[in-house]
């Protein structure tokens, strides 16, 4: 009976369509540091002292509306990707910024009601645990939102390239200044257009990028032959692409034969023991583009210790990104990213503008 409230104030939140937080102030920071400091608190609430409690993070969806006049949302992954959350803040923007109001019927609602929870002294010593967990994971992440104001989308289309794959390219070029190497690159592909669709990946370093890499400060190489190169690159991700989002990539069907295999109980194929799968699924690199009409941004955390998440709204005129890294790694540096990948999009505007006829 003690813990009757508790599953019933549960089960109300669970049943609920979505969540609205209402934050608290929080502290007040540059104009530079404002957009990355307003997604941190998107993401987590920027720890127990701020923000965090006021979350319930397994919610599918829950809006947050910050006393400073910030907004957005943060969902529960399983039962979503990024596009559908996206259509839906499209819609909601849509629908406030029309011009006729449709009233809906008017129907008495019962008033709000508090909803009550026992609290043990277990229960409490489990709630200061689960503080300072959530305290130490805040602090490790580290969030860099910024706009690319140089270019958008409609250079990549004015050049006949996929504004996507550009920015793939680029990406590449950024890590490969910082590392001199390249590093396997997780980029999500929708598989909407199957029942019960995800996602695959679309692995945007490839032969052809490294090529293109390679060339691109190699003063020894004509531009021409740079852009030549930079073409092949983007042609490669367009196809790539293509085979993911048809269901014929690899990573989904490995991911669904190993865990056949778990299932089974049978002995996990050697393949997946293999030290050299290790590498290849060690996404460094996680990305994802998620476009919207609405001038917004997407925020999520690497997927490896040593990693970077990359997502990006790519507009007209301009580029949204969010690139995160963990603050215990010190081979990573979401801001030295973020830096490079700025001058990676804007030498490789460079050098199709000094060889326009490459493009014929």
């Amino acid at each position: 009976m003690f813990y009757k409230v508790n599953k019933e104030s549960v089960k109300c939140i669970q049943r609920s369509i979505f969540t609205i937080s209402l934050d608290a102030p929080v502290p007040k920071v540059s104009d530079e540091l404002y957009m990355s400091h307003i997604a941190g608190q998107m993401v987590h609430g920027g720890g127990s002292r701020w923000n965090s409690g006021n979350r319930w993070f397994d919610k599918t969806l829950q809006f947050i509306i910050g006393e400073d006049g910030s907004c957005g949302l943060v969902y529960e992954h399983s039962p979503s990707e990024g596009p559908p959350i996206v259509a839906l803040l499209d819609h909601v923007f849509e629908y406030c910024n029309t011009s006729v109001m449709v009233r809906s019927p008017m129907i008495p609602l019962a008033m709000p009601r508090k909803l009550r929870f026992n609290i043990t002294p277990d229960i409490k010593r489990d709630i200061e645990k689960a503080k300072q967990n959530l305290n130490m994971m805040v602090h490790d992440v580290d969030i860099k939102c910024f706009v690319f104001q140089h270019f958008g989308k409609d250079f990549a289309k004015s050049q006949k390239l996929s504004p996507d794959a550009f920015i793939q390219i680029a990406l590449q070029l950024a890590y490969y200044r910082i590392y001199g190497e390249p590093c396997a690159t997780y980029e999500s592909a929708s598989l909407r257009m199957f029942h019960l669709g995800r996602t695959d990946t679309i692995r945007s370093a490839s032969v052809e990028s490294l090529d293109f890499v390679h060339s691109m400060d190699n003063p020894q190489q004509q531009n021409q032959e740079k852009v030549a190169l930079l073409r092949k690159a983007v042609q490669r991700h367009r196809a790539y692409t293509n085979v993911a989002i048809r269901g014929q990539a690899m990573d989904r069907h490995l991911l669904g034969l190993k865990m056949q295999a778990i299932e089974d109980l049978v002995r996990i194929p050697e393949i997946f023991m293999d030290t050299s799968f290790a590498v290849a699924f060690h996404f460094n690199l996680s990305t994802s583009q998620v476009p919207a009409k609405t001038d917004c941004l997407m925020c999520f955390g690497p997927v490896v210790p040593d990693g970077y998440g990359v997502c990006y709204n790519p507009m007209d005129g301009h580029i949204n990104f969010s690139v995160s890294a963990f603050n215990s790694c010190a081979e990573t540096n979401a801001a030295k990213l973020a830096h490079y990948l700025e001058q990676a999009l804007v030498d490789v505007r460079e050098l199709l503008v000094q060889a326009p006829s490459s493009k014929l």
